[in-house]
């Protein structure tokens, strides 16, 4: 029997969020404690007294002051690092009462620096929440793109994802089954590598399989990948700007008017500036763009006032790599928001 759509992934700590009376995920002891499980912030045996005793006190008690001279103590200055790294994320989190606020705020010029892996866990925890009790497989793995790292392939049209940390680990392992050309055109030595398809057929296996990301979505235009990509976008951006907004899949945008774009990643925010610009790109550079998307505000008063109204595209791309790195962030920082909205 199918797991029932409550439960997936596990890993993004979820289930240890308390939630406040406006829905917001309130991170408290149980899911700052959860960082403390994780192998670089365990105590290596060589690990000095202080580091240990630090360790196990926090376990305890993981909202605890820690004064400078208590870090200090700490023999290695890995482990000096690391706590200081966990600290600081910590009290982010903790000052800023939620965990959509902690996001938003890791954005901004003043805001601490914090390690890309606690970022992509912020967002897990959030699309989490916004995707629970979602029967739709293919939103759920669509999703996984706003924080896990993706190698695309492309052969004859057809575009697919695959969890680029699956990939890799299958590899190593090797002398499995499918999909081997995935990663061999993203150019690494592989032998093989057993991962499906997701089809409306093999979905209602997603959640049972959701924590292991071995699903391959297929990204193509008109296939259920995009058009779920876009309905996750829709969710995310309104829940951390409170504007919601219409996004549908394009071909090509032809607008005489285009007047906003987002670049939903580094490659395709360069090669849609320099569109935009009027500059010429090539051929090869184009091929890179996986995706482009046109996104509309239903209440256009909420963008700033020399564009409302008007469309913002959106662009997902590979690099040279046939990596896919989305920065779901610039759904944020990037709309043209009113700042008085």
């Amino acid at each position: 029997m199918a797991e029932t759509p409550s439960a997936f992934w596990i890993a993004s700590g979820y289930d240890l969020l308390d939630r406040a009376d406006d829905g917001r995920l309130l991170p408290g002891g149980d899911f700052i404690r959860a960082y403390l499980s994780r192998p670089e912030m365990l105590p290596p045996p060589e690990a000095c007294a202080a580091e240990r005793g630090l360790h196990a006190d926090l376990l305890q008690q993981p909202l605890r002051a820690v004064p400078a001279a208590e870090l200090a103590a700490l023999a290695d200055a890995d482990a000096r690092e690391n706590y200081a790294i966990f600290l600081r994320f910590r009290d982010h989190l903790l000052q800023a009462g939620s965990v959509e606020a902690a996001y938003v705020a890791l954005f901004r010029p003043d805001a601490p620096p914090v390690p890309a892996l606690f970022i992509d866990h912020l967002a897990a925890a959030i699309l989490r929440d916004l995707l629970d009790g979602s029967r739709d497989a293919f939103r759920l793995r669509a999703a996984e793109l706003f924080f896990r790292v993706q190698k695309a392939t492309t052969q004859e049209g057809r575009i697919l994802l695959a969890d680029e940390e699956t990939v890799e680990m299958l590899a190593a392992g090797g002398g499995f089954g499918s999909l081997g050309a995935l990663v061999a055109q993203a150019g690494t030595a592989l032998r093989s590598v057993d991962m499906d398809i997701l089809t409306k057929e093999n979905a209602a296996e997603y959640w049972g399989r959701s924590d292991r990301h071995d699903f391959v979505l297929d990204f193509g235009f008109t296939r259920p990948g995009q058009d779920a990509f876009a309905r996750v976008i829709e969710l995310w951006v309104e829940r951390l700007t409170g504007a919601a907004v219409q996004v549908q899949p394009v071909q090509t945008i032809r607008d005489e008017r285009w007047v906003w774009h987002v670049g939903l990643d580094v490659t395709a925010s360069g090669i849609m500036n320099a569109l935009y610009e009027g500059q010429s790109v090539e051929e090869d550079r184009l091929r890179q763009i996986l995706a482009l998307f046109r996104l509309e505000f239903r209440d256009p008063s909420l963008m700033l006032p020399r564009v409302a109204g008007r469309p913002v595209y959106l662009g997902l791309a590979m690099d040279g790599q046939g990596r896919v790195r989305m920065k779901p962030q610039n759904l944020v920082i990037n709309l043209p928001l009113n700042s008085g909205s």
